[in-house]
């Protein structure tokens, strides 16, 4: 049971999207009308054509994001944490009906990353299946339920956060192509990377006992909530070095208390079995994304910034080292080209050397004539006038 607290700060809702004429949009992109939950506006983008993306898996899918519909008239700075779910009402058999929802940390709406959601939240061809039940006369019906935590800080500022239960998540749900898209105004990008929790980035652990799977098996982390075992001993350790990390979450409720040191136990995590050559493009955005998930918990972080810059780094270090690499291959390989034609060099001098003495040889007494002339048989010159 949710004490009174909990109770407040925790604000949920459904909205139903009832599209009539499914099959007759011709638009690229479909926008419900805008709802409110939370005091917040939100509304739902889909994609009923799909995306003409050159990833084969989410070709002729449907599509699926919630957004935030009033991004463009909201103060510079804001920023809202939510879980939400989509489904996709099977008219024929509810049992059937399709659901996707956010797993683990909350999805950050922010003014960068104003909508979040599915690519391939369903295949048209199962959409479109007449007997199917998911379009019935032409009608396709969505409920979206979104839950937000409100949380007012020290400085006036809105924190918004949730998490739904983790361990239900890790063990009952699949994983989903969770995406974010950048502008509200703009197509969502089919190519920004996925934020959904990964496998980690298999690294070389120190003398600490690290675990580098993620079981979803979770541990009582120091009275303050249920986290994923495999972040206990890390956030241990940076605990009892920065006792401060604890104490800003003392008077929070236990639901915040678990998102926000699973935020960081999830950063540190990365941090700690990612390896330098692991850090590509989409490693960086990754752990651009953890780290901003953990800033919103307003932890002192001042000791664990440079170490995420740092990270952040390597792949302007890979770059650099790539480009070494090949600048060396082709060293090795001119190098190569002139040893091999020094050698036909030497061979040639050698043969030259020898051609030189032979001709030498042949020389020796040998008196030049002129080739020119004829060769002749006793007559005299055509030059020599015969006297009568």
């Amino acid at each position: 049971m949710k004490n009174k607290k909990e109770e407040e700060d925790v604000v949920s809702g459904t909205f139903t999207w009832v599209i009539d004429n499914f099959s007759k949009l011709k638009t690229d992109k479909h926008y419900s009308d805008v709802f409110t939950i939370g005091g917040f506006k939100w509304r739902i983008l889909i994609r009923p054509k799909g995306l003409h993306d050159p990833e084969p898996d989410v070709v002729d899918q449907l599509s699926m994001y919630l957004g935030v519909a009033d991004a463009s008239t909201l103060t510079p700075g804001w920023a809202r944490h939510t879980h939400f779910s989509f489904t996709l009402v099977n008219q024929l058999d509810s049992s059937k009906s399709k659901i996707k929802q956010t797993q683990g940390i909350a999805k950050g709406f922010k003014e960068e990353r104003r909508e979040w959601g599915y690519k391939s939240f369903m295949p048209l061809c199962e959409l479109y299946d007449c007997s199917a039940g998911y379009l019935v006369n032409d009608i396709c019906i969505i409920e979206a339920k979104v839950e937000v935590f409100v949380n007012i800080g020290e400085q006036g500022s809105t924190v918004y956060a949730t998490l739904e239960s983790t361990k239900k998540e890790r063990k009952g749900q699949e994983s989903s192509n969770m995406i974010s898209v950048q502008a509200a105004d703009s197509s969502p990008a089919p190519k920004t990377p996925s934020f959904e929790r990964k496998p980690p980035f298999l690294g070389t652990p120190t003398s600490e006992k690290v675990c580098n799977e993620l079981t979803g098996e979770l541990m009582e982390f120091m009275g303050l909530g249920k986290i994923e075992k495999a972040f206990v001993p890390l956030l241990g350790e940076v605990c009892l070095l920065h006792p401060s990390l604890i104490e800003c979450l003392h008077k929070r409720n236990r639901k915040v208390s678990e998102c926000a040191f699973t935020a960081l136990g999830e950063l540190l995590h990365f941090l700690k079995t990612t390896r330098v050559k692991d850090m590509t493009e989409d490693a960086c955005v990754r752990l651009q994304s953890l780290w901003e998930d953990v800033e919103m918990f307003r932890f002192d972080l001042a000791w664990l910034e440079p170490h995420v810059h740092s990270a952040l780094d390597k792949k302007k270090f890979l770059e650099r080292a790539r480009r070494v690499k090949r600048l060396r291959e082709d060293v090795d390989i001119l190098d190569s080209e002139k040893k091999r034609r020094s050698a036909a060099l030497a061979v040639t001098e050698a043969d030259l050397e020898v051609a030189k003495r032979d001709l030498a040889k042949e020389e020796e007494g040998f008196a030049e004539t002129v080739m020119d002339r004829e060769l002749g048989y006793g007559m005299p010159s055509p030059n020599y006038r015969i006297l009568c």
